[in-house]
C-alpha cells in the first residue's frame, strides 16, 4: 500500500511583490566589483598563478570549468562571470538549484532572498508564485525537449519566455514514437499542462536585468551552464507545478553535458567556488566515468588537469601539493579538498571570499570589474 503524501494541489503560492528581500542586486554587484586585492600576499600569488594557468589552458583549447555555489550570486558575483564567459576564458560552469533561483529573481526583478527564520515557520518559506512557475515550466518545456535543466533556465531568461505546445501536438509525439527517448517527458508536461489548464501558445515574461543572469549570458554565447540539484532541496519544490521527473531528466541530462567538459580537462582547469558538497561529489563521478570510458578505448587516463578550490573555511595553511595532511591539521577535516585531491592532477586551496577572489582574477586576467556596473541598467 502506498503511504500518505502531502497534495502538492492544495499548496497556497504567494506574489513575489508580497515578499521582504533580503538581497538588492545593485547594492550586491557594487560591493562585489569594488572588493579590494587580497590582503595575504599568498592569496594574490595564488590566484595569478590560476590566471596563469587558465591562460595556457585557454591556448592549448583545453576546459576551463568552474562550479560555484549560491553564495557567489548572491554575493552578486554574476555580472562578474559573464565577464570572464564572455571573454572566452570560462567553457563551462556548474551550480546546484539555489544557484540558478537566486539568479532568476535578480534577472526578474533585481531583488532576490528571504528570511527563512520568519517565513518557514509561518508556512510561506519559498511558496512565490513567479520563481516557482517560471522555473518550473521552464524545465518541464526544456525537458520535453532533451535539455539540460541549465540551458532551459537560460533560454527562459535570454527569451523573455517560452512556448508551450499544445495538448495535441504532444499526444501525437507520443503516439507517433511512444519509445522514443523524450517521450516519457513530453508525457509529463501533457499531464501538467491538463492538469493546470494552462493555455498553449507563447508565454512572455519579462527579465529586465537578464544581463546579470550567467544561465543567460551562458545560453546567449552557446557554453555550457549545467544545474545539478537535490530533489527537495530548492524552494522551487514548494509550488504545486513542481515536477521531480522533468527536474530528474533535465538535471540528468546536465550531468552528461558536465562529464563531456571533464573529458576536456587535459591540461586544463576546474575551479570549485563555495561548493563543499556539489561540486566535489559530482566531479569525482565525472572523472570516475571519463577514465572509465578512456581505459575502455586504450586513451591515457585524466592526469594533467589543475584543480583550484576557493573557500572562507580554515585550510590550516596546509600545501596540498604534499599530500594528504595528518589528523592534527585543520586542513585534514575540509572533505571537499580531500575529495579532489584523490582526483589526481595538480590542486591548490585558495582561502578567499568569494568576491576578492573574482574581482582579483578579474584584474590578473587583465580586465576591469567595475565595467561590470553597466549591466545593472535594465533592459526596457
Amino acid at each position: 500500500m502506498p503511504y500518505d503524501a502531502l497534495d502538492a494541489s492544495r499548496i497556497r503560492v504567494f506574489p513575489l511583490s508580497e515578499r521582504r528581500n533580503l538581497l538588492r542586486l545593485e547594492e550586491e554587484v557594487t560591493k562585489a566589483v569594488s572588493a579590494p586585492p587580497p590582503e595575504d600576499p599568498k592569496v594574490a600569488e595564488q590566484i595569478q598563478q590560476l590566471a596563469d594557468r587558465i591562460q595556457q589552458a585557454r591556448q592549448k583549447g583545453a576546459a576551463v570549468m568552474l562550479t560555484y555555489g549560491a553564495h557567489l550570486i548572491k554575493n552578486g558575483c554574476g555580472p562578474m562571470l559573464n565577464c570572464l564567459i564572455e571573454a572566452g576564458w570560462i567553457t563551462h560552469l556548474a551550480t546546484q538549484g539555489a544557484g540558478i533561483i537566486h539568479d532568476w529573481e535578480f534577472a526578474y526583478q533585481a531583488a532576490s532572498g528571504e528570511s527563512v527564520r520568519e517565513n518557514a515557520p509561518a508556512g510561506t518559506f519559498g511558496t512565490w508564485e513567479e520563481t516557482g512557475r517560471w522555473l518550473n515550466l521552464a524545465v518541464l518545456v526544456g525537458a520535453a525537449e532533451g535539455l539540460g535543466m541549465g540551458e532551459s533556465v537560460g533560454r527562459l531568461i535570454a527569451k523573455d519566455g517560452l512556448r508551450l505546445p499544445s495538448a495535441d501536438e504532444l499526444q501525437e509525439a507520443i503516439r507517433a514514437d511512444p519509445a522514443h527517448p523524450l517521450a516519457a517527458a513530453k508525457s509529463d508536461l501533457l499531464y501538467i499542462l491538463q492538469k493546470d489548464c494552462l493555455p498553449p501558445g507563447q508565454l512572455t515574461v519579462r527579465h529586465p536585468w537578464k544581463s546579470c543572469s550567467v544561465p543567460a549570458v551562458a545560453f546567449q554565447h552557446r557554453v555550457p551552464l549545467t544545474v545539478h540539484p537535490g530533489i527537495g532541496y530548492d524552494i522551487i519544490t514548494n509550488h504545486p507545478l513542481f515536477h521531480g521527473g522533468a527536474i530528474g531528466r533535465a538535471a540528468a541530462t546536465d550531468v552528461r553535458i558536465f562529464a563531456a567538459s571533464v573529458d576536456r580537462l587535459d591540461d586544463g582547469v576546474y575551479i570549485s567556488v563555495g561548493s563543499a558538497i556539489m561540486s566535489p561529489q559530482v566531479f569525482e563521478k565525472a572523472f570516475s566515468l571519463v577514465n572509465n570510458l578512456r581505459a575502455a578505448h586504450g586513451k591515457p587516463l585524466l592526469r594533467t588537469h589543475s584543480l583550484v578550490i576557493v573557500d572562507l573555511q580554515d585550510g590550516g595553511g596546509w600545501d596540498w601539493r604534499q599530500g594528504e595532511p595528518p589528523p592534527t591539521n585543520p586542513a585534514y577535516y575540509l572533505r571537499f579538498c580531500k575529495s579532489f585531491y584523490r582526483m589526481g592532477g595538480s590542486i591548490d586551496y585558495i582561502r578567499s571570499d568569494n568576491r576578492v577572489f573574482l574581482a582579483e582574477l578579474m584584474r590578473r586576467l587583465h580586465m576591469d570589474p567595475r565595467e561590470t556596473l553597466a549591466r545593472l541598467a535594465p533592459v526596457s
